[in-house]
């Protein structure tokens, strides 16, 4: 489940990289995926602290 996190913060960085390097598009879908991740994560933190 940490892996989810983590990959969440590796896409936060590139999607930083990439906006400063002024790739917006790149940037928004990379930030999109993340927020995926991190979503998807709470959501199974979630389900794993009910049962």
């Amino acid at each position: 489940m940490a892996d989810l996190i983590y990959l969440a913060v590796i896409f936060l960085v590139l999607a930083l990289v990439f906006f400063i390097m002024g790739l917006r598009g790149i940037a928004g879908f990379t930030m999109e995926i993340a927020k995926w991740l991190v979503i998807i994560f709470v959501i199974v933190a979630i389900i794993t602290f009910i049962f």
